[in-house]
């Protein structure tokens, strides 16, 4: 009976130091843009969800909010370094940034400049607003899954996609919400599940 007691104390103890090393860890590379910081909160997060998920009994009254509170902040502060990572692995700097957080590409020519060959050399910025609209996504999304309703997920993609659809001409815009958002979207749900198994 003690050493259940005792596996189970040691459980909660890993799972409550990783969730706090990758809490602080995911501010950071937030908000001191560093790729080492998010490979680190990554493994502390993996660490937290192994823990969550071999606790047998569910989080006592103390533990919740707080493996609640830290969830979200991973989930939030997390999921821009962690999108930022996987469009530089996939992209490299092959995209230039705008001044709002968009990327700029070429506007896209008439029919008369295709048929004619001709280059557009107008140029915009689109997906601006990026780093809100990301915030805003993985708390929604966090918040589904931690209330027990994933469905609420295919909202916010569709909802996402909707408000993207016209900016999604060009090729390199396309790869960049796909990449982003699946980057952005696996990190908040991954913190997101933590918590859901911590308090079930």
């Amino acid at each position: 009976m003690n050493f259940f007691v005792i596996a189970e104390a040691i459980t909660w103890s890993a799972l409550v130091v990783a969730l706090l090393g990758a809490a602080a860890l995911s501010v950071l590379a937030y908000l001191r843009p560093r790729r080492a910081y998010i490979w680190f909160a990554a493994g502390a997060l993996a660490a937290a969800l192994l823990a969550a998920a071999t606790a047998s009994e569910p989080a006592q009254f103390g533990l919740a909010p707080l493996v609640t509170v830290l969830g979200l902040v991973i989930a939030v502060f997390g999921g821009s370094p962690a999108a930022a990572t996987a469009l530089d692995l996939a992209m490299g700097g092959t995209v230039a940034p705008g001044l709002h957080g968009g990327i700029i590409v070429a506007e896209k020519r008439s029919a008369d400049e295709e048929h004619r060959g001709v280059q557009s050399s107008t140029r915009r910025e689109v997906l601006r607003g990026g780093l809100t609209i990301g915030v805003l996504e993985r708390i929604a999304s966090a918040g589904a899954i931690i209330a027990g309703f994933p469905e609420a997920l295919a909202i916010v993609v569709a909802v996402k996609g909707v408000g993207r659809f016209t900016e999604l001409e060009a090729p390199e815009a396309r790869e960049r919400f796909i990449i982003g958002t699946f980057a952005s979207l696996i990190w908040a749900c991954a913190a997101a599940l933590v918590v859901h198994l911590a308090v079930r």
